[in-house]
């Protein structure tokens, strides 16, 4: 079962993360990371566990994923179509804010 995910990284900079990094990060187990990589909802780059790098996002994304799983007892299919969702809420406010600009601007 997953640990409560951790709040931050200490003061570190970090551009790709190892799996076992991105683990640690989120207070969860490489297994479920290993399902949310195949169910889409993470995307590494690398070919195998031992090679895959993460984004910095992928903190964000596997930090939701948790709380939608375990707080909301959200599948991971369902975990996809939320964060596929909230990315494109996220898309839509920052087109939102340059439309805006560019209007008063």
């Amino acid at each position: 079962m997953a640990q409560k995910p951790a709040k931050a990284i200490s003061g570190e900079v970090i551009e790709a993360l190892t799996l076992a990094e991105l683990c640690r990060s989120c207070g969860v187990r490489a297994e479920w990371v290993v399902e949310l990589v195949e169910e889409g909802i993470v995307d590494p780059q690398g070919r195998a566990p031992a090679t895959w790098r993460f984004s910095t996002v992928s903190i964000t994304r596997v930090r939701t994923a948790w709380r939608l799983q375990h707080d909301l007892g959200v599948n991971k299919a369902g975990i996809a179509v939320a964060l596929n969702l909230i990315d494109e809420r996220e898309e839509l406010r920052h087109m939102l804010r340059r439309v805006a600009r560019a209007a008063s601007g």
